[in-house]
């Protein structure tokens, strides 16, 4: 197992100097944000021009992971494939295809994305779509020696009320989703604040998790008392402001990373353990996201095996 972090939390830096912070630290990968283009939601990243990816790029890119001696352990678009508006979703299949033709060219196994949902829709009708939708996703992947992993985040800020904005949260959906040829960017935090041990979910679905993230969080028993588990009708200009609950950096929430990583060595995972800081606290600014990518280290390098 090697450890790493998500770049989408220093958008502002480039690549090259994200790499040359990581392996000063110490962080042995990184996880690399793809997005079209910085200022959409917070914690995106475009760090690889993989819309208009060239054959300089690859090269400038194999020698940057080459020079700090870092693992690309996976390219990162987190889009809803899904979205109800066509035009748009077009955009995100598109850009998901060309962070796919780029990763076969960088050799990197993995490209994550969203399952999504169109949220005017039931669950089940959005299962039927992504029926429909992924099979030829997948197939394009596997064609070019890559795999589709989905990160289990709820989205709740995609959907107005704050109930599942993307389709794949829990291991009943997961089993749906393994059939249509997608894989896990396994994350603690999410399956904590809907009430699944995460722990539980790791020996069931051993083969299928070929990435993990590390992210924390942190939650207010008093405050979900005020606001039930639904989270804050009035979440101002932040719709992803539950109000009883937030991210934390590894080792500032109720997530128990020693029995995590533990088990993970248990079921033989050899992959990489991303950070994914999003964290209120420590951002913000640059000098705080640091410090927060700093705890993480702190938190978990000890327990993961050197």
């Amino acid at each position: 197992m090697k450890l790493g972090f998500l770049t989408a939390c220093l958008p502002g830096w480039p690549l090259e100097r994200i790499a040359q912070w990581a392996q000063a630290q110490g962080y042995q990968a990184l996880e690399v944000g793809v997005w079209p283009q910085v200022g959409g939601r917070e914690f995106e990243a475009s760090h690889l021009p993989v819309a208009t990816w060239s054959n300089a790029d690859k090269e400038a890119t194999l020698a940057l992971f080459e020079r700090t001696g870092l693992e690309l352990s996976s390219l990162a678009f987190y889009e809803n494939q899904l979205h109800p508006d066509l035009e748009v979703r077009e955009g995100y299949r598109n850009h998901l295809k060309a962070a796919i033709r780029a990763a076969e060219s960088l050799g990197v196994p993995t490209v994550g994305t969203f399952v999504g949902r169109n949220t005017t829709l039931p669950i089940r009708e959005n299962m039927r779509e992504a029926e429909r939708v992924f099979p030829e996703l997948v197939d394009y992947a596997g064609e070019r020696g890559v795999k589709l992993i989905v990160e289990n985040c709820v989205m709740e800020g995609w959907h107005p009320d704050g109930a599942q904005g993307t389709i794949t949260y829990s291991p009943e959906l997961w089993e749906w989703m393994f059939s249509l040829g997608l894989y896990l960017n396994w994350d603690p935090s999410h399956l904590t604040w809907i009430g699944i041990d995460p722990v539980e979910t790791i020996l069931p679905y051993a083969d299928k998790i070929l990435h993990a993230q590390a992210k924390d969080v942190e939650l207010d028993k008093k405050l979900l008392n005020r606001y039930g588990f639904f989270g804050k009708i009035d979440k101002g200009d932040n719709p992803w402001d539950m109000g009883w609950w937030r991210y934390r950096v590894p080792g500032l929430g109720q997530v128990d990373f020693p029995r995590v990583v533990d088990r993970l060595y248990e079921a033989g995972f050899n992959g990489v353990l991303s950070v994914e800081h999003e964290d209120p606290l420590w951002g913000g600014t640059e000098e705080k996201v640091l410090i927060g990518l700093e705890i993480a280290y702190r938190t978990l390098r000890p327990l993961v095996v050197a």
